[in-house]
C-alpha cells in the first residue's frame, strides 16, 4: 500500500547494519531484524524484501503475531500494510506499517512468504519503549481499548477523561504513583475512583491481571485436562471445545458468558470415556465469548475468538479518459457491507475533507464511490483502493477541452419584413459566445434576439431591413474559432408588366447551393426553397422527383404555393431524399423548367470487423474495414475507444481523427481481458460505434529460457538441461519446444511432438558423428519465446569414461537394520558406456533368490525385502568396463531384541534395601547391549513398579522398600532394538522385617462454616456513555454459597442477552451491552441462601455521546 510515514528505529538499526555481510537464505533478499526497538507514539515500518527473478508465481506474504494471529484482519488506521514492485530489479518489497505504536504492539510476529511449492519465514521482536516523559503511562496504555473492534468510535472514554481534565483549572502537580500498588492496597470500593482518576477504562482487565497476581490457582480434582486458554476460528467455521474428566460417569454443563448451553444443532455436546467435548458449528460474532465447563462445583474456562474473513474487492476499477471539467467516478464493490475502504491519488491518501469540494464519497451497500467533481490536468494518475484484504487501482487522464462544430451557420437570403435566422450548435452546451455582424459586436434589442438552448445558439432578425445584409459571424467564448455566414437582403421591384408573359423561374443559387443546381442538405434537417415564379397571367407549378410528381400539400415532403411563390419542404431529410427534383411552370404564353439535385449527407454507417491481430505485454494491434456507407461524404478518419470486460464504462484512446486503419493500443494492463470498438468521422459527425471486437488480452511470450547445456551424449541421443525463463508474465509457461539442425543447414528439426513441460529432454535418433546445433523455445499462449542457444555445435559421439562409485555417506560406516525391515540402497555410479555390475558377499557372489539387484545407467538398486540376521555381511560391488574396473564395499549387520538376563536373584536384605544379581543374556541381538530395565512386585497386590531403566551394570540395589512387605523381582535387557520380550524372574524374594513403631491420629473437629449473606462491598453510583458498556460491582459473602439476583427498577432482570452476570468467587458483576439511555435507573443485587438475604442497590446514569464537531 502506498502510504508515506516516518521510519522508525527499525530503518536506523537496518541502515546501521546494512554494511555487516548477511547470509541470504530461502526466498528472503532482506529479512526484518530480530530485535525491532520502537519508540511510543512514534510510526513503526517494518521491512522485507523479495526477490522474484526466480520465480514461477508471484510472491505472497502474510504477517502474523504470535503463533496464530493473523494482522490482515487487523489492518486499518492503526496498522497498514504495502506491496511494491521493481519491474527492473523483480523485486518485490513489503511493508507492515504500525501507526503510532502502542505498549499493546510490543511481542513476537512472523512473516510467511510463498510462492507456488516454495515457502520461507522469518522471525522477529517488536519491543516498545516510552518515551521519557511517558514511561510511567505505558504500563496503563496496555488496558486502553487501542482497537477495541466494534466498540471502537470517535469518542473513546479515555479521551472523555482528557477533554475533562483540559476544562478543569490546572492543579498542582503530584508525584507519580504506581497504580499497581494502589490497587493492590485499595478497598474494592475504591477501584472504579482510582480507575477515573488515571483515565483507566479497561477496569476489568486490570482487576483480572491483579487477581492472578495475588490468587494461586486452585488445584481440582474433577478435570485430568483442561480447556485451553483461548480458542480461536474463522467466521462461519466449526469449532471443537475439549477436555479430559477424572470421573468416565460424571455429569458436565457448558456454560457460555455464564449462562447453560442447551444442546441444539448449533451446540452439539459429545461423551466419550473421560474426554467431553462441544462443538459449535457455523460460528458467528454472536459466539465469540467466555465457554465454562462445570462438573459439580468444579469449573474450568476458556474464551472463544472470532475472526471475520479479510474484505476483499469483487469489482475492480475502471481507466477513465476524460476532458477537463468532466467529472470521473470509480465505483467499486466489495465482499463485505460495512467495509472500510481507504482511498489514494498515486502514495497520498484522500481523506475527507469538509472544506473541499474536489472529492466526494460515496457508499450504497457493497459499492463505495469515489468522485472527482470537475478534472483538470493535475488530477492525471494513478487511484488506488485498499482493504484489508484487496487492492485495486485505475488510472485518468486528462485532455485538454475540444470544440467540436455539429452545426454550421448557413447563408441567408430574405425579403423585406420577414424574419432572418442564423443557427449553429456545438459539442460543449456550456460553452457561451457573441454574434458579431461585419465586426462589430450584435446587441439584442426588440427587433433582434439571440438565444442559448442547450448546445444550438441562434440569432433571430424580426422585420428584416436592407441595413440588416452582410456578414454574420459566432465566437464561442474560450476558444480560438469562429463561424460565418452571409445575409442578402431580396429586393422586390414591381415593373410594368404586359398582360401576357411567359413564365420564368428564378433561383437563388447564392444561399444553399454548393455548386450550379446542387442543395447539399445534413440527414435530419429541413430544407425549405422557395422558389419566385413571374408570367402572366399566373402561371401553374409542378414539382417532380424523377417521373414521380409531388402533389402532397402537408406531410413530410411537401409543396405550398403562394403568390409569385413556390416552396419545396422536406422535414426530417433522410437519404431515401436524395435525388433530381425538377419544377415546370406553364401558362398560356409559354412554359419554364429548372432541374436541382438535392444531395442528403449523414453521419457515416460504423466501421466494421474491428479485431486484433497481435498482442503485446501492454499494448495490442487493432484493424477494421471502412464503413459501408461513408454518409455522402469523405471519411475524415477514426475515433477508438476500449473498455474491461465486464465493466460498462468506455476510455476514448485519442481525440484527434486517426486517418488509418490500423492502430495499436498501448498502455494496457497485461493479463487483464480487454474490448475494443472503433467510431468513424466525416464532415457531418460521428458514427454509432461499430460492434465490439472479440474479447483480447495484452500478453507477451516469456522471455528465452536460460542456461541450455548438454547433460549426456551417446552415439545416437543426447540429453539437453535448461533453467525456465527468467520473466513468465501474466501468460505462464506451457511448455518447451526443443529443436536441432545440422552444423551450416537453417532448416530446423522440431525434436517433441507436443509441449514439453520439463527442464531436461533427450534428443534421440542423431546420426554418428555430426556437429549439431540445438536450441529450446518456451511457449505460452501468446507464443515462442526468443530461443535459447548454445555457443557451439555438439559432436554426437560417445566418450569413455571410467567407472567410478560414488559410494553414499551413510554406507561408509556399519550399516544396522532391524530384523523385519526392508533394505532398499540406492548406489550412483559413473561410466561410459554402460558398465557392468556385480554383487559379492563375503567374498561370494549373492544369491539372487535372496537378494534383489536392480542396475541402470547412472546407479545401482540392492533390495532385501525382509531383513534377517543371516543378511549381515560385508557386500562388495563391482563395475567393469572392458579392463576398468572399480570397488566399493560396506558392512550390513542386521540386529534384533536381545534375549532375558541369566541367573537373577536376590543376594543381601539389610533395612529397607536389597541386593540383586545377574548375568548377561546368552543372545545380545547381534549387537551390543546397551542396558538392563529393573522392575519390583510386593507379593500382595503383585503389580510390577520400574525401579530403574538403562543400568549399564549386572547388579543393584532396590532402596525405598516398605517395612512388612515381601518383594519379587524381574529385569528386562535393552539393546539397539528395545527391551527383550521375556524378562528374567528372581528366583528368590526379599521381605522386609516390622519394628515396633505406632501411628497416633489427632482427632478431627469440623468448624462450622454457616454464615449469613452480607456485602462486604456495596454498589457505587456511577455514570456511564451510551454506546459503551459498562459494568456495576460488588462483593458478597455467605455460606451456604447465596444465589445472586439482579433487578433494575425493582423488576427482575431475566435471561436477556444484553446483560452479564457473573460470580467469580463472590465478586458479583452485571455488565451492560452498549447502554442506551434508556437503561439508566436503579439497579439492585440481593444475595440470599437458608440463613437469610442482603440486598445492596445504585443508580445508573446513561448520558449521550457529546459531538465531536461542536466546540
Amino acid at each position: 500500500m502506498p502510504v508515506p510515514a516516518a521510519k522508525a528505529e527499525v530503518q536506523a538499526d537496518s541502515e546501521a547494519s546494512s554494511d555487516e555481510a548477511t547470509e541470504l537464505t530461502g526466498l528472503f533478499l532482506e529479512k526484518p531484524s530480530d530485535q525491532v526497538i520502537a519508540v511510543a507514539g512514534t510510526d513503526l515500518i517494518v521491512i522485507a524484501k523479495v526477490d522474484s527473478s526466480a520465480l514461477v508465481k508471484k510472491p505472497t506474504i502474510k504477517w502474523l503475531k504470535g503463533k496464530w494471529l493473523d494482522l490482515s484482519s487487523k489492518a486499518g488506521k492503526h496498522m497498514q500494510f504495502q506491496e511494491t514492485y521493481d519491474r527492473n530489479t523483480k523485486i518485490y518489497t513489503f511493508e507492515m506499517v504500525v501507526k503510532k505504536v502502542v505498549p499493546g504492539d510490543a511481542g513476537g510476529y512472523r512473516c510467511e512468504v510463498t510462492s507456488k511449492d516454495k515457502c520461507d519465514s522469518s522471525v522477529f521482536q517488536i519491543s516498545v519503549e516510552a518515551s521519557q516523559q511517558e514511561q510511567h503511562a505505558d504500563i496503563l496504555s496496555a488496558f486502553k481499548r487501542a482497537d477495541a473492534g466494534e466498540d471502537e468510535g470517535d469518542l473513546d472514554f479515555s479521551a472523555l477523561l482528557k477533554a475533562c481534565q483540559e476544562r478543569r483549572k490546572p492543579e498542582k502537580v503530584e508525584d507519580e504513583i504506581d497504580v499497581w500498588e494502589l490497587l493492590k492496597s485499595a478497598h474494592p470500593s475504591e477501584y472504579e475512583k482510582i480507575a477515573f482518576k488515571y483515565g483507566i477504562t479497561d477496569l476489568r482487565g486490570m482487576l483480572k491481571r491483579l487477581k492472578k497476581m495475588k490468587v494461586e490457582p486452585k488445584p481440582t480434582e474433577a478435570f485430568l485436562a483442561k480447556l485451553e486458554s483461548c480458542y480461536t476460528v474463522d467466521k462461519g467455521k466449526r469449532i471443537v471445545l475439549k477436555c479430559e474428566v477424572m470421573d468416565p460417569n460424571a455429569q458436565v454443563k457448558w456454560l457460555k458468558n455464564g449462562h447453560e448451553i442447551n444442546p441444539s444443532a448449533k451446540h452439539v455436546m459429545e461423551t466419550n470415556g473421560n474426554i467431553r467435548t462441544l462443538t459449535i458449528n457455523k460460528t458467528t460474532l454472536a459466539d465469540d465469548a467466555a465457554y465454562e465447563c462445570v462438573v459439580g462445583e468444579d469449573k474450568c474456562f476458556t474464551e472463544v475468538f472470532v475472526k471475520e474473513p479479510p474484505v476483499t474487492i469483487t469489482k475492480l476499477m475502471d481507466d477513465y479518459h476524460v476532458v477537463v471539467g468532466e467529472s470521473v467516478e470509480f465505483e467499486i464493490e466489495v465482499s463485505e457491507e460495512g467495509a472500510h475502504v481507504m482511498w489514494f491519488y498515486e502514495d497520498q491518501e484522500i481523506l475527507k475533507d469538509s472544506e473541499s469540494t474536489k472529492y466526494r464519497f460515496k457508499k450504497d451497500g457493497k459499492k463505495h464511490m469515489l468522485i472527482i467533481q470537475e478534472a483538470t490536468l493535475e488530477d492525471i494518475g494513478m487511484y488506488h483502493a485498499w482493504t484489508n484484504g484487496g487492492h485495486t487501482k485505475g488510472e485518468v487522464e486528462v485532455e485538454e477541452k475540444q470544440l467540436q462544430v455539429l452545426q454550421d451557420i448557413a447563408d441567408l437570403t430574405v425579403k423585406a419584413t420577414e424574419q432572418a435566422l442564423f443557427k449553429c450548435e456545438v459539442s460543449d452546451d456550456k460553452v457561451t459566445g457573441k454574434w458579431y455582424k461585419d465586426g462589430m459586436e450584435v446587441m439584442p434589442s426588440e427587433r433582434i434576439k439571440m438565444t442559448h438552448v442547450g448546445r444550438f445558439h441562434r440569432l433571430i432578425i424580426n422585420d428584416v431591413k436592407p441595413g440588416d445584409a452582410g456578414d454574420y459571424t459566432f465566437v464561442p467564448d474560450g476558444y480560438a474559432l469562429s463561424l460565418s455566414a452571409k445575409l442578402n437582403f431580396l429586393e422586390i421591384k414591381i415593373d410594368y408588366v404586359p398582360r401576357q408573359e411567359p413564365p420564368k423561374i428564378h433561383l437563388d443559387t447564392t444561399g444553399k447551393m454548393v455548386s450550379q443546381n446542387t442543395i447539399i442538405l445534413v440527414a435530419g434537417n429541413k430544407l425549405r426553397l422557395d422558389v419566385d415564379i413571374t408570367g402572366e397571367p399566373a402561371p401553374t407549378v409542378v414539382w417532380s422527383k424523377g417521373d414521380q410528381p409531388v402533389t402532397e400539400t402537408s406531410g413530410r415532403v411537401r409543396v405550398e404555393s403562394k403568390k409569385d411563390l413556390s416552396c419545396f419542404i422536406i422535414e426530417g431529410a433522410e437519404r431515401e431524399d436524395e435525388g433530381n427534383y425538377t419544377i415546370v411552370v406553364t401558362n398560356p404564353a409559354g412554359k419554364d423548367k429548372a432541374v436541382l439535385f438535392v444531395k442528403v449527407v449523414d453521419v457515416p454507417d460504423p466501421p466494421e470487423c474491428v479485431k486484433c491481430t497481435s498482442v503485446g505485454e501492454d499494448c495490442a494491434s487493432i484493424v477494421w474495414e471502412p464503413p459501408k456507407f461513408d454518409g455522402g461524404a469523405q471519411i475524415k478518419g477514426y475515433l477508438m475507444e476500449r473498455k474491461k470486460k465486464g465493466s460498462s464504462r468506455w476510455t476514448k484512446l485519442n481525440f484527434d481523427v486517426y486517418e488509418s486503419t490500423e492502430y495499436e493500443a498501448k498502455r494496457m494492463i497485461e493479463g487483464v481481458v480487454y474490448e475494443m470498438r472503433v467510431f468513424a468521422v466525416n464532415s457531418i459527425g460521428l458514427s454509432p460505434p461499430s460492434l465490439s471486437s472479440k474479447p483480447f488480452m495484452p500478453i507477451a511470450p516469456t522471455s528465452e529460457p536460460t542456461r541450455l547445456m548438454v547433460h549426456d551424449v551417446t552415439d545416437s541421443m543426447c540429453t539437453l538441461k535448461w533453467l525456465a525463463p527468467e520473466r513468465i508474465g501474466a501468460g505462464g509457461l506451457d511448455g518447451y519446444v526443443i529443436e536441432y539442425c545440422k552444423d551450416g543447414d537453417t532448416e530446423w528439426v522440431v525434436a517433441n511432438t507436443d509441449l514439453w513441460e520439463k527442464q531436461t529432454y533427450v534428443v534421440r535418433g542423431l546420426p554418428v558423428g555430426e556437429k549439431i546445433n540445438f536450441r529450446v523455445v518456451a511457449m505460452n499462449i501468446a507464443g515462442r519465446s526468443p530461443p535459447a542457444v548454445m555457443s557451439q555445435p555438439v559432436t554426437i559421439q560417445e566418450v569413455m569414461e571410467h567407472p567410478k562409485i560414488r559410494l553414499p555417506r551413510h554406507l561408509r560406516t556399519k550399516y544396522i537394520r532391524k530384523v523385519g525391515e526392508k533394505i532398499n540402497l540406492t548406489i550412483p555410479f559413473q561410466g561410459k558406456p554402460r558398465p557392468v555390475a556385480t554383487w559379492f558377499k563375503d567374498g561370494q557372489p549373492i544369491d539372487p533368490k535372496i537378494v534383489n539387484v536392480r542396475t541402470s545407467n547412472v546407479d545401482n538398486i540392492l533390495f532385501i525385502r525382509s531383513a534377517e540376521r543371516e543378511h549381515s555381511g560385508t557386500y562388495e560391488l563391482v563395475l567393469k568396463i572392458e579392463n576398468m574396473e572399480d570397488r566399493a564395499s560396506f558392512q550390513l549387520r542386521v540386529v534384533e531384541k536381545p534375549g532375558p538376563p541369566l541367573n537373577l536373584r536376590v543376594t543381601d536384605v539389610w533395612g529397607f534395601n536389597a541386593a540383586l544379581e545377574w548375568a548377561p543374556p546368552t543372545d545380545d541381538g547381534n549387537c551390543e547391549i546397551t542396558g538392563y530395565t529393573i522392575q519390583k512386585a510386593d507379593m500382595k497386590t503383585k503389580e510390577w513398579f520400574t525401579i530403574y531403566e538403562h543400568n549399564k551394570q549386572t547388579h543393584c540395589t532396590a532402596s525405598d522398600l516398605i517395612m512388612g512387605n515381601e518383594y519379587m523381582f524381574r529385569v528386562y535387557s535393552e539393546n539397539l532394538c528395545g527391551l527383550s520380550d521375556e524378562p528374567r524372574h528372581s528366583k528368590n524374594t526379599a521381605t522386609i522385617p516390622k519394628t515396633g513403631l505406632e501411628l497416633k491420629q489427632a482427632p478431627f473437629q469440623e468448624k462450622d462454616m454457616s454464615c449469613v449473606p452480607k456485602f462486604t462491598q456495596p454498589l457505587v453510583d456511577r455514570t456511564a456513555v451510551a454506546g459503551y458498556s459498562t459494568a456495576i460491582s460488588c462483593a458478597v459473602r455467605g455460606f451456604p454459597k447465596p444465589k445472586i439476583v439482579w433487578m433494575k427498577n425493582k423488576m427482575r432482570i431475566g435471561e436477556d442477552p444484553k446483560y452479564l452476570m457473573q460470580n467469580n468467587q463472590g465478586v458479583v458483576t452485571l455488565n451492560i451491552r452498549k447502554p442506551s439511555t434508556f437503561d439508566g435507573g436503579k439497579y439492585t443485587c440481593v444475595a440470599t441462601n437458608e440463613l437469610g438475604k442482603d440486598e445492596v442497590e445504585c443508580k445508573l446514569d446513561i448520558r449521550a455521546p457529546a459531538d465531536p464537531n461542536q466546540g
